[in-house]
């Protein structure tokens, strides 16, 4: 079967070299001829063109599945809006009739909540923070496209949307355990929630959708317990030997700059949210290779 990746990073990657040694044939979109040269060694077909450039697109191949996971590139010198909506928008587009499946990765921050509430997929998704607002826009279009009201009409591709937490996995560590090491202070609240997933049970997750099984539109998918910042800071000192870290103080800042920085890409203020992978878990029938950070974390770290 023929496979196609929008998005061939550190997810993509894993999840086309799974379908590869599943027998598929792989293709995978670049604008990079460095990155053509890595796939072609890796047995992945390079196909040039760029997600903001539409006319570049006329050469993606027809595929029985297409997993879209273009993640913000700033060295694209693109903004957010123009990588993930309009290039989003030029994509489909041009794929929507020549495929059967899109699997797309969104975020859960699609969610506003910050007071530390449980969310589903069945929770408003009002975010204050722009990449948040800007996420919920681009999932949108699935619905525009009629990708998503289809779904059960022979002939017409259909669309499964992952709000995907925080991503880990080895190789995603090397910052934070730098910073750790140094004895940094890290900003944000100790006691603010954070949801996240490995990279495996990311892969799984894909690899399980794209089987002849019924699929709802959106599945968030996270791990089954999440936990407090301090609570990752601190078992992940542990397992580096570093000691236990610092979180550093919040200055008072005037009320325009905080006005600015909430509808900014950073971090609202707040306690987060909490993830429920229920549906994931109990209806697609997901096995979490790696439930929690404390099955997770070890296996990251020691492959990092």
């Amino acid at each position: 079967m023929q496979k196609l990746i929008i998005g061939c990073g550190y997810v993509g990657l894993s999840v086309a070299q799974k379908w590869l040694e599943q027998g598929h044939t792989v293709s995978a979109l670049t604008r990079s001829e460095t990155h053509a040269t890595e796939f072609t060694k890796l047995g992945i077909t390079p196909v040039m063109g760029d997600i903001t450039r539409p006319d570049s697109l006329k050469g993606l191949p027809e595929s029985e599945t297409v997993l879209y996971a273009v993640g913000f590139d700033r060295s694209a010198e693109k903004s957010r809006r123009e990588i993930y909506v309009e290039g989003l928008n030029h994509a489909l587009s041009e794929i929507k009739q020549r495929t059967q499946k899109i699997i797309y990765l969104s975020s859960t921050s699609v969610y506003g909540q910050s007071a530390g509430e449980w969310v589903d997929e069945t929770s408003n998704c009002e975010p204050e923070r722009e990449n948040g607002q800007i996420c919920l826009e681009a999932e949108q279009l699935f619905e525009q496209h009629g990708l998503l009201s289809k779904r059960e009409q022979r002939g017409t591709a259909t669309a499964v949307i992952f709000r995907l937490a925080g991503i880990y996995g080895p190789g995603r560590l090397l910052a934070r355990m730098q910073q750790i090491k140094a004895g940094e202070p890290l900003s944000g609240s100790p006691d603010a929630w954070l949801n996240l997933i490995h990279v495996t049970d990311i892969v799984n997750t894909i690899l399980k959708c794209d089987t002849n099984i019924h699929l709802e539109s959106h599945y968030l998918v996270s791990d089954s317990r999440p936990i407090t910042r301090q609570e990752y800071y601190e078992t992940l000192a542990e397992l580096i030997k570093a000691p236990l870290p610092q979180f550093a103080a919040e200055t008072p800042e005037q009320p325009a700059v905080k006005s600015q920085r909430m509808h900014s890409t950073e971090r609202a203020a707040g306690l987060n949210k909490r993830c429920c992978n229920k549906r994931l878990r109990e209806e697609l029938g997901v096995e979490l290779v790696y439930p929690t950070i404390q099955e997770g974390l070890p296996q990251a770290v020691e492959n990092t």
